[in-house]
């Protein structure tokens, strides 16, 4: 009973251990960490399998034809991307990686170097000098000190490590989702309905798309949806005249 409350007084202080978060906490940091990724996904597959579907449909006889070459091509698509994603994520986490164990090297040489580096960094970008004592506070916690060194020198995005399997498993799912959008009209109508269909329900996600850029980026929601549409626009046009031109 003691023990019960002494841990939900340190929790209400803040200095016992956090909560357990949750399931959909989980996904949901997940899904904010992997911003990147999930944009890059839709991009890719909308803008990939909707010039693939319209240059098919220009000079193919039925939807089966399209919905083939669209369902196929937006399979490897996806997995193409997956593994991507995950060989950057991991390559990225072992560059960062080999550049703090440089750090951690650099330290152990000449601790009060490193530490007048680290304290020239911050003066010439912008800290006082009193504030730049930071590094001597440091000194009795050194891995704590490694850890502000690594964001000072190396840039706080090299110091940190993603995920690669978060990483890659929301490219696929994006990615294969988006190139999903395009196709999926032509498992369901006509080659010309499916046409139409398919431009208005691509031209809608592109649209939800440019709008998610503009919030997550603090850009400007017009000038970002237009700019998405276009390069789609662009992709669809590219395919329909190479379409045409082997038809």
């Amino acid at each position: 009973m003691t023990e019960t409350t002494s841990q939900t007084a340190g929790n209400a202080d803040g200095a016992g251990p956090a909560p357990p978060q949750t399931l959909a906490g989980r996904v949901r940091r997940s899904f904010t960490d992997s911003s990147g990724s999930i944009v890059f996904g839709m991009e890719d597959g909308t803008v990939s399998i909707f010039g693939l579907v319209f240059g098919v449909a220009a000079a193919a006889p039925n939807s089966s034809a399209v919905l083939l070459a669209g369902a196929t091509g937006a399979i490897a698509a996806a997995v193409s991307m997956m593994a991507g994603t995950f060989l950057d994520v991991e390559t990225a986490n072992d560059q960062a990686a080999s550049r703090i164990a440089e750090e951690r090297a650099r330290y152990a040489a000449d601790p009060e170097k490193a530490d007048r580096d680290v304290r020239r960094r911050l003066v010439s970008a912008g800290f006082s000098d009193t504030e730049a004592t930071v590094t001597g506070i440091m000194s009795k916690h050194p891995e704590t000190r490694l850890e502000i060194a690594a964001a000072v020198d190396l840039g706080a995005g090299e110091a940190t490590r993603q995920n690669p399997y978060v990483q890659s498993a929301w490219m696929f799912i994006t990615d294969l989702f988006a190139a999903a959008v395009p196709v999926v009209p032509f498992a369901i109508f006509g080659l010309g309905t499916a046409r139409i269909v398919s431009l208005i329900v691509t031209f809608t996600l592109l649209v939800v798309l440019g709008i998610g850029r503009a919030r997550i980026g603090r850009r400007r929601v017009l000038p970002t949806v237009a700019q998405t549409v276009g390069i789609a626009t662009a992709a669809a046009l590219a395919g329909l005249l190479v379409g045409k031109l082997i038809s």
